[in-house]
């Protein structure tokens, strides 16, 4: 390995993509010939699972993982797996922990496939919100009166609330619904050994813990793409439904160009696309309603937002297999959240090193694509290294600890790995600092000041590398 780089000297900024286009496994979608009007709504994928046998198939995994099914919506799922979806009812909720925080956005009430501007006079993109807390006894009995007085009254146009990003994260307090959820199968478990997210090695609130949400009619989830691309569990526990609309990370380029020409940011702002915008762009919207007990799997990079039909309590997280479609997003959204200057909540550096030290990865595809990741990395690394050595600057080594967290730089937000540059900020304590080699020059262009850590070094990163193969599938089932 170290050969690779013998001689190897780079002047200036050394900056390479983890991502090498020639192992891409996007499915081609066809987008130049119009589609007819009628398959602009295609059916959304589905399955209806009838008894425990079904929902454990590896047909099942193979279904919601396809790149060519953006969403996918199991049936049933509760009943199959007699899951008791009770514990998280509102109820059982304030039962557990009434004073728990929930955060609450307050919006108006409209059609699903309506968003009016603040006038009322024409169809827009952004969608505002804005934003409280409150507890989850207080939401409950908002809740509840909110469903006596739509007795009385009309409901479209007025205020509404919704209970959001509520965190389930805590095992002692949270330990029966935990538990409950050990019953999914184990790719959509919130922690798995074929979970990316499980390898993080430290919390992601709402990505590799799970989030409630509490809802009466009219609640919105705007459009998004998850957090890095990553796939998305969200079960509906009723007693209403939900209509859900979603998008192939395919066409996610256009919606962005409409968001920009609607002066609002695609992945930071708050919006809900025209229907009709989408149609005339010839972009297919897969459109459905969920019911309670029904669980949506949504695929990798697919766009997608939600309204609650009725009065409903809803609950997600993240989930990231080790499959090819999944890494290649979840690592072109790093790269694009670095040139918009956004910040990528899952440290993909860090996680591809630990997916190589702790996964048997039986696919070939995803194996090439982690194998060039790390060596992009070991370059990366290498030569900044070897840059710093040659101006005089020490390097100390400081090898991390248990269930130490991935490092971002203090300014710009980007991933820093294994080369820190820590400064001592003196407030009332002292505190130490991480910043990226730029955001460090900027401030100190000789770095003085500045110590550089290195938490792993090169001879170890080498030796992960070396290790990291490809597993026969029939060693794997083995284990």
């Amino acid at each position: 390995m170290s050969c690779c780089f013998r001689g190897a000297r780079v002047k200036g900024k050394f900056k390479e993509s983890f991502l090498l286009p020639a192992l891409s496994v996007k499915p081609v979608l066809t987008t130049e010939l119009p589609i007819l009007r009628e398959k602009l709504n295609p059916p959304t994928p589905s399955i209806y699972l009838e008894s425990k046998r079904d929902a454990f198939s590896p047909v099942l995994l193979q279904f919601c993982t396809d790149s060519k099914n953006p969403i996918s919506v199991i049936r049933g799922l509760a009943g199959s797996l007699r899951l008791n979806l009770g514990l998280f009812s509102t109820k059982s909720l304030v039962e557990a922990n009434a004073e728990h925080a929930v955060e609450v956005r307050t919006q108006v009430q409209q059609p699903a496939d309506e968003n009016w501007d603040p006038s009322g006079t024409g169809q827009t993109w952004p969608c505002e919100s804005s934003r409280s807390h409150t507890t989850i006894a207080k939401y409950a009995q908002y809740q509840a009166s909110s469903f006596q007085e739509s007795l009385q009254q009309k409901t479209v146009g007025k205020i509404i609330k919704f209970g959001t990003n509520i965190d389930l994260s805590d095992p002692k307090r949270w330990k029966p619904q935990l538990q409950e959820l050990q019953k999914l199968p184990a790719f959509m478990r919130v922690s798995s050994s074929g979970n990316m997210l499980s390898h993080v090695g430290h919390t992601i609130l709402g990505m590799n813990t799970v989030q409630l949400y509490m809802k009466v009619p009219g609640c919105r989830t705007p459009g998004h793409q998850e957090n890095n691309n990553f796939c998305s569990v969200n079960i509906n526990i009723g007693p209403g439904d939900c209509e859900w609309f979603a998008v192939h990370d395919n066409y996610w380029e256009a919606i962005s160009d409409f968001c920009e020409k609607h002066g609002v940011d695609y992945l930071t702002g708050s919006w809900w696309p025209v229907l009709d915008d989408l149609y005339r762009a010839n972009i297919p919207v897969y459109r459905f309603i969920q019911r309670p007990g029904d669980l949506v799997w949504i695929n990798a990079g697919t766009v997608h937002w939600v309204q609650a039909v009725g009065w409903c309590n809803n609950i997600a997280w993240n989930v990231g297999p080790v499959n090819s479609y999944q890494y290649q997003l979840a690592l072109e959204r790093f790269e694009w959240n670095e040139v918009k200057k956004v910040k990528s909540i899952v440290p993909m550096i860090h996680v591809s090193w630990n997916v190589a030290r702790n996964v048997k990865v039986t696919d070939p595809d995803t194996y090439k694509m982690i194998k060039h990741c790390l060596l992009q990395s070991i370059k990366h690394i290498q030569i900044l290294r070897d840059q710093l050595v040659a101006g005089g600057k020490k390097i100390s080594y400081q090898s991390r600890v248990k269930d130490e967290p991935a490092y971002y730089c203090n300014e710009c937000d980007v991933e820093v790995f294994n080369l820190l540059f820590v400064t001592s900020e003196n407030g009332s304590r002292k505190m130490y600092v991480v910043h990226c080699e730029d955001c460090a020059r900027q401030r100190n262009p000789n770095l003085s000041n500045v110590v550089v850590l290195e938490q792993c070094s090169m001879e170890e990163l080498m030796s992960v590398y070396d290790s990291f193969s490809l597993v026969s599938t029939t060693s794997s089932s083995s284990r």
